[in-house]
């Protein structure tokens, strides 16, 4: 395929991805009232009621929560396009692994977004209202809430991607589970480093909650790129 081509078929899938993305956006928009109950749930005990700071501002909130409900929902079609972008590239023997990654990546998502829902988000509640609570009341916006929740529930299930986007380099011959486990010392470096970035507070309890599950999907990366890509151990992605 010509450079055209490619660039054709790129627009083709990012609009087939749009498409689905408005689609599934249009029907958690319907739910958004649920949905932004569902993300206050874990804040309830701290602040019983979110505050509207201006008129625009439920408005925005369902967009944002219907925004990041219709990326959820629509997980599976994106990872679909994203393959059929990259499958023609791939030898025979590795197209068949289409399947595995859309279920894997979707799987992967959501189960990064519950670990923030259920672990992360509760405790960075915790510390960060605690701080002076016996002389400031929280009174926070409906917006800065869900810009809080959704960023972190998004980012967290982004970054458990990990173990689907090094099986898949590895199992197309970019890395070898030898390179992966020569990058540890840095790997681990960069990681804490994301895990900072993505939790809201600065203490060391959050930063481990976070860090340790990112280092174990990184050693479960190799575990898994050994299993689908044998052959490659002795090449040391060299």
């Amino acid at each position: 395929m010509t450079l055209a081509g490619h660039l054709e078929e790129l627009r083709r899938r990012l609009g087939l991805s749009l498409l689905a993305w408005l689609a599934a956006t249009g029907v958690s928009f319907a739910y958004a009232g649920q949905l932004i109950a569902w993300l206050h749930w874990p804040a309830v005990r701290y602040i019983p009621q979110l505050a509207a700071l201006s008129p625009t501002e439920p408005l925005v909130a369902y967009l944002r929560v219907a925004a990041l409900g219709g990326f959820v929902l629509a997980t599976p079609v994106l990872l679909a396009q994203l393959w059929g972008f990259v499958r023609p590239g791939l030898k025979p023997s590795e197209r068949s692994l289409g399947t595995i990654v859309i279920w894997w990546g979707s799987a992967q998502f959501l189960l990064g977004g519950a670990v923030a829902y259920f672990i992360l988000l509760p405790v960075s509640l915790r510390v960060l209202l605690s701080v002076g609570a016996q002389m400031i009341v929280p009174i926070i916006s409906v917006d800065r809430y869900l810009s809080f929740a959704t960023g972190l529930v998004f980012w967290c299930g982004m970054i458990f991607e990990l173990p689907v986007v090094l099986s898949l380099l590895a199992k197309v011959g970019i890395v070898t589970p030898e390179w992966l486990r020569q990058q540890r010392p840095y790997a681990v470096l960069v990681l804490v480093i994301a895990a900072a970035l993505i939790t809201p507070t600065t203490d060391p309890v959050n930063l481990l909650l976070m860090a340790v599950p990112l280092v174990g999907l990184y050693e479960l990366s190799i575990v898994i790129a050994r299993w689908m890509c044998p052959r490659a151990m002795d090449r040391g992605g060299r």
